[in-house]
């Protein structure tokens, strides 16, 4: 009798996955592997070097995914569709999560371990992101001359304008909030889109008001995820001013910034003021 006879309910080997392909693998085709793992062009000898510039690169990925995230939420709100709007901007707090782990291997960096490569950077910062600079503008956070410094890559300066004049995503939510019934004064509703959002009295009552009500309904749960968001931004700025401490102190940042003056002044923000300042009135 057949050993398989003996033990009929052995499970069978696994096969052997397909190994051979005409080409690149499908895995390769639609992650684009190769090209990734080999966009690292480290600019001096220090070995730490690669996990700055590699670090800073996963960065730039998770503010292309959160931006599509909450571009999909602003799309949404615009045709009062919350659920799906909800939905983006929880999965954009996960990825705010790891985005924020991203200053794990960074932020413990000794001024002399920086030093050994920050010669490289050259006139390089941070500020100048452009995908960065998307995120910010969705905020609400909004400055014409943040524009300037791609002037000369046209792609990314006609992205970045097309995204100055459009709604921001927190102007999506107000005007989510009006055809509520909540009265957002015009003075809101019709701001000039590529300036600056700036709180709003009535804005916090409205607030107020919607955390006051059915803590379970749309307007409410919009809220909280908003906050989430907005708690996870504060964390990305703080964390990032505390790294940036550590690795240079109080010296001058890279491209002409002011370092750790100019961090903490955007760490003293909050984002969606008048979800924070109503709660003292709930």
């Amino acid at each position: 009798m057949s050993q398989q006879a003996h033990h009929p309910h052995q499970a069978a080997e696994p096969e052997t996955p397909n190994l051979d392909f005409a080409g690149t693998t499908p895995y390769e085709d639609y992650v684009k592997a190769d090209v990734l793992t080999h966009l690292q062009h480290t600019l001096s000898d220090d070995p730490g070097e690669m996990v700055f510039l590699v670090t800073t690169q996963v960065m730039e990925l998770w503010f292309t995914v959160i931006v599509h995230e909450w571009e999909t939420a602003a799309h949404a709100l615009r045709s009062d569709d919350v659920p799906v709007a909800l939905a983006a901007l929880k999965r954009s707090v996960r990825e705010l999560e790891a985005l924020n782990a991203s200053w794990k291997p960074l932020g413990q960096l000794t001024p002399a371990q920086f030093n050994a490569y920050r010669g490289a950077l050259g006139e390089g910062s941070g500020f100048q992101s452009a995908m960065y600079r998307r995120l910010e503008f969705l905020l609400g956070e909004k400055s014409a001359s943040m524009l300037v410094p791609h002037q000369g890559a046209p792609r990314v300066h006609a992205e970045l304008e097309k995204a100055l004049h459009e709604p921001s995503l927190y102007d999506e939510v107000l005007r989510l909030l009006a055809r509520r019934g909540h009265p957002i004064p015009d003075s809101v509703l019709h701001r000039d889109v590529c300036a600056r959002y700036e709180p709003s009295e009535a804005v916090e009552a409205a607030w107020t008001a919607v955390y006051a009500g059915d803590q379970n309904g749309e307007l409410a749960r919009l809220g909280e995820a908003l906050t989430d968001v907005a708690e996870l931004v504060w964390r990305w700025r703080n964390d990032h001013l505390v790294a940036t401490r550590r690795a240079m102190g109080a010296k001058p940042g890279t491209g002409g910034s002011a370092g750790v003056a100019w961090l903490e002044k955007r760490a003293r923000k909050n984002v969606f003021p008048e979800l924070w300042t109503a709660r003292s009135h709930v």
